[in-house]
């Protein structure tokens, strides 16, 4: 389905408002009502867990910011959703607990994490999770296209994006071939995954895919992670919205 205006009206803070020096930590229910409080919308990331539910942590691992150590999903909810965060009351919590303390006021942007295997249980589980909230404002995204491609059939009332890059430097695409990468950088997988939007690094920008997705698609372009005045420059200039985090716009 086409993404709504809304997506692009407001900055969208990265992991929520978060300000670790301040005792608000990323992805937690104080920065989700921090940019509530600021009028912006919400970027979360969502991992599996043991017993196969959702919950709101952008590492695979626990070890940067709990005070445990080991695989998300290696935990069932019910006890990660015990587990405080580094430096804050806040604890991790599920995606139902979070969506149902933002309650639709701002939008949400959702991403699923993925390892490039091909498992599925997670972009399911999101799926059935957001069944009950229909209507309000989110969209699902994720650097992996299997996935969204996947999402068309499993949440097929929300919008779906693809998140990319030029270069997939970062350890987490370590097991990835050069000829997968090259596809990823130039969303050479369009046809399957047939995103409604992109979101793009920003000290990547400009570049030809993103460039044609919105100049000759259409589509709605974000721009991550904004975190300096020239990275503002460069996403006000090169796309429809920003990504952002360190600052307040």
């Amino acid at each position: 389905m086409a993404a709504e205006a809304w997506l692009t009206a407001r900055p969208i803070a990265h992991r929520g408002l978060h300000d670790a020096a301040g005792g608000v930590i990323e992805n937690s229910l104080s920065a989700a009502a921090g940019a509530i409080a600021g009028n912006f919308a919400i970027e979360c990331d969502v991992q599996l867990s043991a017993d196969e539910d959702a919950v709101v942590f952008h590492d695979f691992v626990l070890d940067r910011l709990t005070a445990q150590s080991g695989r998300v999903d290696a935990r069932k909810a019910a006890d990660l959703a015990q587990i405080g965060l580094k430096g804050a009351s806040d604890r991790i919590p599920t995606l139902t607990g979070f969506l149902e303390s933002i309650g639709g006021r701002t939008p949400l942007v959702i991403e699923i994490k993925s390892r490039f295997d091909g498992d599925l249980r997670l972009a399911k589980r999101t799926a059935q999770i957001l069944e009950a909230h229909k209507g309000q404002p989110i969209v699902l995204k994720s650097f992996d296209p299997v996935i969204v491609a996947a999402l068309r059939e499993l949440a097929p009332g929300f919008a779906r994006g693809i998140v990319a890059m030029n270069e997939y430097a970062y350890a987490d695409y370590d097991h990835l071939s050069a000829s997968q990468k090259h596809a990823l950088a130039n969303l050479l997988h369009f046809e399957e995954s047939r995103p409604d939007f992109v979101s793009w690094k920003v000290a990547d920008l400009p570049s030809a895919a993103p460039f044609l997705c919105r100049k000759a698609l259409g589509l709605p372009l974000m721009s991550w992670t904004v975190r300096t005045p020239e990275d503002r420059a460069r996403a006000a200039e090169h796309a429809d919205q920003m990504v952002f985090e360190g600052f307040l716009p």
